[in-house]
């Protein structure tokens, strides 16, 4: 049995897929908060723009963002606009954008491989059962919107490689578009293919060529510069600086924040790429495909996946989410290696799910002590349970001739979704700061100034549907602020969740690894005292 068993247009592969994404979304907005840092500092900065009736420059606790364009904020705003502020929205923002992509994903592959229809279908399956492509389609993060832009691109590349003028204007939208979403990093996705051109579409006419992307690049700078210049001049010269240099010089070629070595992605790509990636019929199929040759599609995906990976290895500031934008052209280049090919067993993959559900199993019978310590409460036994059998049943689809594709793309996703029950059963409450975002606001609301004794990241400012900025206090600065408010709260964290026992607080929960507490002026300087003696 082939991939062909899935439909022969790749239609019902493409509908597998949509469904796949609708079920983890569902789960992943039923089970899991807004998490800190990232997710409530982004739906935060759309809040205070949204508040303040400010839709060109984005803001964190009252002063200009320059971290990040404002185009995702926009979609969070297009939705409040209809439905109204709400929690909701937000969360199905990247969900559409992933939709979206697996339909483009699926087009692209009828413009690489017009003669395999079916071979789109496989294609989104496999990218929607992929670990980190689920868990970056259901958070509020900015690469799979961005991989969006660039699956865009890359049909505009296609569609110019053809000979039609319009791929540039489509390339150009895509860039100035990708700018708008993430900044210039979408440069780096799309320009290697596009500069490699005459390898994957031989016969190119160079000068017309690369004058064409030129003109793409100009016009994608266009369109980002359509914000970004009274942006700018709105923003002041400290936010101008930021978003014309300091974004991509910072952040791409020192980022200190995530320094890692060259090769640090490599050891974990078995997991990132989950459950395909260990599955040994992948690799046989790629090194029969490689004996066979490359054509132009194969070489088309390798121009757009190899020399992206290796340039984010050699750029000193690594997340594994950087990556997410090169899984289109995994799954496209796996659906076409496996193509053609007949099923074969999925051991390995299905013993490792087993295996993982092995390790939930004892650690919701709380033999695991170094998690039991660190969470909020012990994670139920049905998940492991199920997924022992899952992982069982993955092995015996297999040997009756189950479409591998199928049936890893079912094994990833229950997987996940799993993993995700379970995890945040157990995590969950130490990441839900609406009940402290809540309490702030009933301060506020008091006529009281609040303080945060620590970096802040606004975490709290969208979830308390706060008005008033907090005051970001660290080191000597705490002293001076509470003497001069006596009347002022302050947000403190504990290294430690045992003392919060022995601390009276307007309200005080279980935070990440430790604590943390909002308490008056007089309660925060004997805190203060406590910690210095």
């Amino acid at each position: 049995m082939t991939y062909r068993t899935l439909g022969a247009s790749g239609r019902g592969a493409l509908f597998a897929s949509l469904v796949l994404l609708v079920i983890l979304a569902v789960v992943g907005i039923g089970t899991r908060p807004l998490t800190p840092i990232d997710e409530t500092r982004y739906v935060s900065v759309a809040w205070e723009m949204w508040l303040r009736g400010d839709f060109l420059v984005p803001f964190k606790n009252g002063e200009a963002y320059s971290h990040k364009p404002p185009f995702m904020f926009w979609m969070f705003h297009a939705g409040w606009a209809l439905f109204g502020v709400n929690d909701w929205w937000p969360r199905l923002v990247l969900p559409l954008f992933s939709a979206g992509a697996l339909a483009l994903t699926f087009l692209l592959a009828r413009r690489l491989w017009p003669e395999q229809a079916g071979l789109g279908g496989q294609a989104a399956l496999i990218l929607s059962s992929t670990l980190l492509w689920i868990v970056f389609s259901t958070s509020v993060m900015f690469d799979v919107m961005l991989a969006f832009w660039v699956l865009v691109g890359m049909h505009g590349v296609l569609a110019a490689g053809d000979g039609k003028r319009r791929g540039f204007v489509m390339l150009g939208i895509a860039i100035g578009m990708g700018v708008l979403t993430k900044g210039p990093v979408i440069l780096l996705n799309l320009l290697p293919v596009a500069v490699l051109a005459p390898w994957w579409n031989p016969g190119l006419k160079w000068p017309r060529w690369f004058a064409g992307v030129g003109l793409a690049v100009l016009l994608g700078a266009a369109i980002a510069l359509a914000w970004a210049i009274p942006a700018g001049m709105a923003g002041g010269e400290a936010y101008r600086n930021a978003i014309f240099w300091g974004q991509t010089a910072d952040r791409m070629v020192e980022s200190f924040a995530h320094r890692r070595p060259f090769w640090w992605y490599l050891p974990l790509l078995p997991l990132l790429l989950f459950p395909w990636f260990v599955w040994p019929g992948l690799w046989k199929a790629l090194e029969h495909h490689r004996r066979t040759g490359l054509d132009r599609g194969t070489r088309f995906c390798f121009a757009w996946m190899l020399p992206v990976f290796v340039a984010f290895s050699f750029i000193s500031g690594k997340q594994p989410h950087y990556l997410v934008p090169l899984f289109p052209a995994f799954a496209l280049l796996a659906a076409r290696v496996l193509a053609g090919r007949a099923a074969s067993r999925v051991t390995l993959p299905a013993l490792l799910a087993a295996a993982l559900g092995v390790v939930m199993i004892l650690a919701a019978r709380g033999q695991i002590a170094a998690l039991t310590d660190q969470v909020a409460a012990l994670p139920p036994l049905w998940p492991g349970v199920l997924l022992v059998l899952l992982g069982w049943a993955a092995r015996m689809a297999g040997r009756q001739g189950i479409p591998p594709q199928l049936n890893l793309a079912l094994l990833g996703a229950a997987t996940l979704a799993l993993v995700q029950v379970a995890a945040m059963h157990s995590l969950g409450p130490l990441y839900d700061i609406k009940p402290m975002a809540q309490a702030i606001r009933q301060v506020q609301d008091e006529g009281r100034p609040v303080a945060n004794a620590a970096k802040y990241h606004a975490q709290y400012q969208f979830a308390g549907r706060l008005e008033v900025p907090l005051a970001e206090l660290q080191g000597a600065e705490l002293p001076n602020w509470l003497a001069a408010h006596p009347e002022g709260y302050v947000v403190m964290y504990l290294k430690d969740r045992r003392d919060l026992t022995a601390i009276s607080a307007r309200h005080k929960q279980a935070y990440r690894g430790g604590a943390a507490v909002l308490v008056d002026a007089p309660t925060a300087v004997r805190l203060l005292a406590a910690k210095t003696d």
